[in-house]
């Protein structure tokens, strides 16, 4: 089915999409905030694909693609950083929405500096493994930013969020590693990970997106909050 992938992310983006325009949470009006965002992150996010994509840290089966290329990725890896960090930022704001009160509030800095103690160690003992290096050093470092010098509110949040965005994602992942089908869609190679795997998924992947939506969260809560103080100025 050569239209698996593309499909994939139309389903992603198609429910937060709708919904964006619900009256209680109007998340349309927060696009200004989200956009910004998106384009920060997936540019780094993409510059670090083509790179591993030359390299052969992973690759892309065309029995699933369009066929439809730009620079070395297919067209739908390129969506993949618009639908992905889309609807797990609706998501974020639908869980702020219902859940009122910051359950993870208290634990969050903690509990991100243990993360990233972890992430640091076990990147740097495995220099070799380019995914697994690379992404866990990423993601110590936004995380120790967040700890030491940002100190934001919304880290408890975002946690939150993202819990809730590994369900989805663990489905739309689980597909394109090849859960459920006949071949994957998205293949990694071994030499470069840790080979530990939730279902056909790389445990990379998990931290991968922690990073990606802290990366989105970081901008878009900062653009907002700078928004916000604007007007209490104006």
């Amino acid at each position: 089915m050569k239209t698996l992938y593309l499909l994939l992310n139309l389903l992603t983006i198609s429910f937060p999409l709708i919904r964006s325009f619900e009256h209680r949470l109007h998340f349309v009006s927060k696009w200004r905030y989200l956009f910004p965002g998106i384009a920060v992150a997936g540019t780094l996010f993409l510059l670090h694909d083509i790179w591993f994509t030359s390299m052969g840290v992973w690759g892309f089966n065309p029995r699933y693609l369009t066929g439809i290329r730009i620079v070395n990725l297919p067209m739908e890896e390129w969506l993949f950083f618009l639908t992905v960090p889309f609807a797990c930022m609706f998501n974020y704001e639908v869980m702020n929405y219902f859940v009122k009160r910051d359950i993870l509030g208290s634990y969050a800095r903690p509990f991100s500096a243990i993360l990233a103690l972890i992430l640091m160690v076990i990147g740097v003992l495995n220099p070799e493994k380019l995914y697994t290096s690379t992404v866990f050093i990423a993601t110590a470092l936004l995380l120790l930013v967040h700890v030491v010098f940002l100190r934001r509110p919304y880290l408890g949040r975002f946690y939150l969020g993202y819990g809730v965005s590994l369900v989805p994602f663990f489905i739309v992942n689980g597909i394109l590693t090849g859960s459920w089908i006949p071949e994957q869609v998205v293949w990694y190679n071994d030499a470069y990970n840790l080979g530990i795997r939730i279902m056909t998924i790389p445990v990379e992947d998990s931290i991968y997106l922690l990073l990606l939506l802290l990366l989105v969260t970081t901008v878009y809560e900062g653009l907002a909050e700078r928004r916000r103080k604007k007007g209490r100025a104006e």
